[in-house]
């Protein structure tokens, strides 16, 4: 099952995780401003949206938001607007004085991971970037003559392992930025700045991501 460009799927995949994109600013930003803990827990969420896509790609599901305006138009404007709910709610908690979580701080992990969580989940959801890897670029090096199921599993538990790697090097890059969040003057800014970030995000879905 696996293919010829086997080694060429490995650099693009990692490549793709490694992209700046909603995922990526999410962990970073969640690890910075709640603790590696929730980065972590963001991570699992997203993942589990992943596992989500992949089971739509393995049922074939993927073909019908290939072919169908409606549904294509439906996933557009749902991971727009998760984007744009996230942007906005980063700009307005930097309005509210709350505490910043120090990493190395022992914390339960149902206090920071529910939340981290079903975030990382819907952004998860709504990330154009994790669409296009399941439903366009992973079925171009499927054999549609051999096993599509096997090739399917084999290919999309390989590109889920890479984006944890990913995902475990983006966490620890953002909670190092913890120390430097610690006055709220540069959080404050910070925040404004990943809220901007998020809603450019969505603004690029909108006009960019286009059925063809």
């Amino acid at each position: 099952m696996i293919p010829e460009n086997f080694a060429l799927f490995l650099v693009l995949t990692t490549l793709v995780s490694l992209a700046p994109g909603p995922n990526v600013m999410f962990i970073m930003s969640t690890a910075a401003l709640r603790g590696n803990r929730a980065g972590m827990m963001a991570g699992f969420g997203i993942q589990v949206a992943n596992l989500v896509y992949f089971a739509l790609t393995a049922l074939g599901i993927g073909v019908l938001l290939q072919t169908s305006p409606v549904a294509f138009w439906v996933v557009k404007w749902l991971g727009a607007t998760f984007l744009a709910v996230f942007g906005v709610m980063a700009i307005v908690r930097s309005f509210q004085n709350q505490p910043l979580i120090e990493t190395g701080e022992p914390m339960p992990v149902m206090a920071v991971g529910r939340g981290a969580f079903l975030d990382g989940l819907m952004i998860g959801f709504g990330n154009p970037k994790t669409i296009f890897w399941f439903l366009s670029f992973l079925p171009q090096f499927i054999d549609l003559k051999g096993d599509v199921l096997g090739q399917t599993i084999l290919l999309g538990g390989i590109g889920a392992v890479i984006d944890l790697g990913a995902q475990w090097l983006y966490t620890h890059i953002g909670g190092r930025l913890s120390r430097f969040l610690a006055k709220p003057t540069i959080r404050k800014w910070f925040e404004r700045a990943v809220g901007m970030v998020f809603l450019g995000l969505a603004l690029l879905v909108v006009f960019t991501f286009k059925k063809h």
